[in-house]
């Protein structure tokens, strides 16, 4: 990372199927070894799987399921006169995105149905009803920084 300057944010090109920048997100977060047309295949025929399942289109669940799992808080480690403090801080509209995203492909990975677009469109199922790994992780996350409220003062 450049001392000098911040590093500008590039514009993410919205996906061919969806005309949506956060869907050609979660693809490049999906994909592995630069296999982008693989993880494209894999995220729609998710999204054809829930459209099946539940009878509402894809990427409204998506884009449910993705709201249920960003955070709003977090802990962040501080460490003061020899002591380290789980310090919670609010999350950035763009962490936030991020972590939510990181997290429902995490979780998807470990469930245990056959593919991983089967797996990836339980987890958009189950996150858009607000259960589920991902959702629970989120809760979790709030968990720990309402119960280190105290240090909130060394927040910088």
């Amino acid at each position: 990372m450049s001392r000098r300057t911040r590093a500008e944010r590039r514009e993410v090109q919205a996906d061919s199927r969806f005309e949506s920048s956060t869907a050609t997100k979660f693809i490049n977060a999906l994909m592995l070894d630069g296999k982008k047309s693989l993880a494209e295949k894999i995220f729609y025929d998710a999204l054809d799987i829930v459209e099946e399942k539940s009878g509402q289109p894809g990427l409204n669940v998506f884009r449910t399921a993705l709201t249920n799992a960003k955070p709003a808080l977090e802990v962040k480690s501080r460490r003061v006169g020899g002591a380290t403090y789980q310090v919670p801080i609010e999350v950035r509209p763009e962490r936030r995105n991020a972590l939510a995203i990181r997290w429902l492909i995490g979780y998807a990975r470990e469930r245990g149905e056959k593919t991983m677009a089967e797996r990836l469109a339980a987890e958009f199922m189950a996150a858009s009803r607000g259960e589920g790994s991902t959702v629970k992780k989120k809760e979790d996350t709030h968990r720990m920084a309402e119960a280190n409220k105290a240090f909130a003062h060394y927040r910088w």
